[in-house]
């Protein structure tokens, strides 16, 4: 058997080769070990998954400041905002349209529909390091509808018994069923062990409002505040707790403006990285190389909602159905958000269940004003308003001569003043007479909605990811507090809607959801304008987003951030992890 070369006897040979033979030894040596390194980083990269690593930092720009980072008590964006990110719920937004487990490892639902019972996790911890269990979901949902401590959460919660089944299972009673109930289990969950001393009154004023001891994805490291003691900045790091797993992003800074001027102008200079709750006319000038523009579907109806009570012209249909052929929805959706919305005809936007498309009818002032002269309206060519005798059949010198003139009420917001303008000249070409009137946002709430002061009304509704009209088209919510801004008022309407809360089957529930939108079409209380899309302005460098399709409020954005991520790492396929 021949014998392998000692490595001096392999040295030997090699030093008596001539010079040629050994500049071409050498240089086969140099081809074949750059061969074998490229054929072994080729076999490897083919079972190299590149997967998210911790790591990079994001820095948010968000309009107002927070005063109550509490779920409880939170009723600003801002406190949306910081609540989505430091708490966590029962379950949470998968910003697919669904919901995921959160908190709990998974959750039961009686037949009837009455019951619902959870079960925590296993070893779930707050931040501070104090285990989470039944006792802490029983004295949220307890606080939460407490009259005294005013909640806005308390609406979805009153009528719900709960309680304690052992520390990792708690039971909710309903006293009717209600489907979108599994909605309400979104809400951050409070640590009792910091909170049960504070009374109700007390709650409000707690220092843990600000600097929040949470369980959700992120906790707060730092706060900066200005010279009057307002928080300005927070640096939140990520939650090693979180029940779904530590966040990949090292760093959440979280800076805040008192308007969309100054947000806009800071991310200009390259203060902040990411945006939202900003114009669709802003996010298009503002938008930079190495930033991208997500369009999130948002499931809300804007329209311009009519009193009957308080404008007599509206009792009439046919000035319903005028106005609403009457209108270019878009033109609006291309001029004021610069086409990211969609057209609708009816209370449920598109993308939500149980929605219906839109009418196959178009715009045409030619075809509202024939309806307005089929009703007996004639048109006053010296005022260029149509008008109408109240009675036409009556003799009486003293019958009421109705104007096709009213108000048209909404905010200061620049959409819906854009909107506003444009809707009064469309319904000017056609032949009425509207006087816009704008409201600071609170003044409109507290001094116009809520008593119901107005003739005509340019707003948006809320509707869900499991949309429950109840709330928006009921006649048992026609005043303050319900949110019928119509005044909306059908029998059959009313049996249906209670009926559909109901209906477990989706198939079925469903079917309700489009008769009841046919029946609002046919009586016409409003004049369906858009769904917005929800803008995010973000960089391009933050991924796990792609599948980021929808937010029921803006909070929501930040409902898979553990999921987000800047650096990147090589592993063996069979070690990567699997994410949902």
């Amino acid at each position: 058997m021949d014998k392998i070369p000692s490595l001096r006897e392999f040295v030997y040979i090699i030093r008596n080769f001539s010079l040629k033979e050994k500049i071409a030894f050498f240089a086969f040596a140099v081809i074949f070990l750059t061969t074998s390194l490229l054929a072994c980083w080729k076999i490897s990269n083919f079972f190299l998954v590149e997967t998210p690593a911790e790591g990079g930092t994001l820095a948010e720009g968000i309009i107002g400041t927070p005063r109550f980072i509490n779920p409880v008590l939170a009723i600003s964006d801002a406190d949306r905002d910081m609540t989505n990110l430091t708490y966590s719920g029962l379950m949470r937004p998968d910003n697919k349209g669904g919901l995921t487990p959160d908190l709990a490892e998974k959750y039961e639902i009686s037949d009837d529909g009455l019951i619902y019972t959870f079960t925590l996790k296993e070893h779930l911890l707050w931040q501070d390091g104090e285990p989470i269990t039944s006792d802490d979901i029983v004295f949220t949902i307890q606080e939460t509808k407490d009259p005294a401590i005013k909640s806005p959460r308390r609406a979805g919660w009153e009528g719900v018994a709960i309680e304690k089944i052992d520390e990792r299972t708690v039971r909710f009673t309903l006293k009717k069923a209600y489907t979108p109930f599994l909605e309400n289990t979104i809400i951050g969950i409070l640590p009792r062990h910091i909170w049960q001393e504070a009374r109700a009154e007390q709650m409000s004023f707690s220092e843990f409002n600000i600097n929040p001891v949470g369980s959700g994805p992120y906790k707060i490291k730092t706060a900066n505040k200005n010279s009057s003691g307002i928080v300005t900045s927070y640096e939140l790091v990520p939650n090693k707790n979180f029940a779904l797993g530590k966040s990949y992003l090292a760093k959440l800074i979280t800076r805040f403006y008192p308007s969309e001027k100054e947000l806009l102008s800071a991310y200009q200079k390259g203060d902040i990285d990411s945006v939202s709750a900003i114009t669709p006319e802003s996010a298009e000038k503002i938008k930079k190389s190495g930033s991208t523009i997500k369009n999130l579907f948002l499931p809300r109806v804007f329209g311009v909602f009519f009193n009957q009570n308080n404008s007599k012209i509206f009792t009439y249909s046919e000035v319903r159905y005028a106005l609403d052929f009457a209108t270019d929805k878009k033109r609006i959706i291309d001029e004021v958000l610069q086409g990211f919305g969609a057209k609708i005809d009816y209370p449920i936007p598109p993308g939500v269940f149980g929605a219906l498309p839109s009418k196959n009818e178009s715009y045409s002032i030619e075809k509202a004003r024939q309806l307005l002269k089929a009703g007996g309206w004639k048109f006053n060519e010296e005022e260029k308003v149509w008008e109408k005798k109240e009675n036409s059949s009556s003799k009486s010198k003293n019958a009421e001569t109705l104007r096709l003139e009213f108000s048209l009420s909404t905010s200061d917001a620049p959409d819906l003043k854009k909107t506003a303008e444009l809707v009064k000249a469309m319904w000017e070409e056609m032949g009425a007479k509207v006087n816009i009137k704008i409201y600071e946002i609170g003044d409109l709430n507290q001094n116009i909605i809520r008593p119901r002061k107005y003739d005509a009304l340019l707003f948006g509704e809320i509707i869900g990811r499991d949309p429950d009209p109840f709330a928006f088209w009921h006649s048992s919510q026609r005043n303050d507090p319900g949110l019928n801004i119509a005044l909306y008022a059908n029998i059959k309407m009313d049996k249906l809607l209670e009926e559909t809360r109901t209906i477990s089957d989706e198939s079925e529930r469903g079917e309700k959801y489009k008769e009841f939108q046919k029946e609002i079409a046919k009586d016409a209380p409003a004049v369906f304008l858009y769904s917005p899309k929800f803008i995010y302005l973000m960089p391009s460098e933050i991924k796990g987003t792609e599948k980021m399709e929808s937010v029921t409020v803006p909070s929501e954005r930040f409902s898979q951030i553990h999921k987000w991520y800047i650096k990147t790492d090589k592993v063996w396929k069979i070690f990567a992890k699997q994410e949902n």
